[in-house]
């Protein structure tokens, strides 16, 4: 069973290797999907994959890599893209 989650992170999140952490990690777990700056400084990230996948997926996401201090992840369904194999930065 497939789900999907958009989640938006706040903090010192652009600038310290976030983007490429979330690859990292997502490539690591199976899960599919992207992650993007936004202009107000938060991080985009749309991923896919099985609930309990996408979970610890985002428990990775909380903590972030070494320089990034990570205040808030807004957590939101999403629908399910088209079937992806890999995990993007945009």
């Amino acid at each position: 069973m497939s789900a999907a989650r958009r989640w938006l992170v706040r903090g010192r999140v652009q600038g310290v290797g976030f983007r490429y952490f979330t690859q990292r990690e997502a490539t690591a777990l199976g899960v599919t999907g992207w992650t993007r700056n936004l202009d107000d400084g938060r991080v985009e990230v749309f991923g896919q994959g099985r609930p309990e996948t996408l979970d610890a997926f985002q428990g990775r996401l909380r903590q972030g890599p070494r320089w990034a201090e990570v205040r808030d992840v807004e957590v939101l369904e999403a629908s399910p893209e088209a079937k992806s194999t890999d995990f993007k930065i945009r």
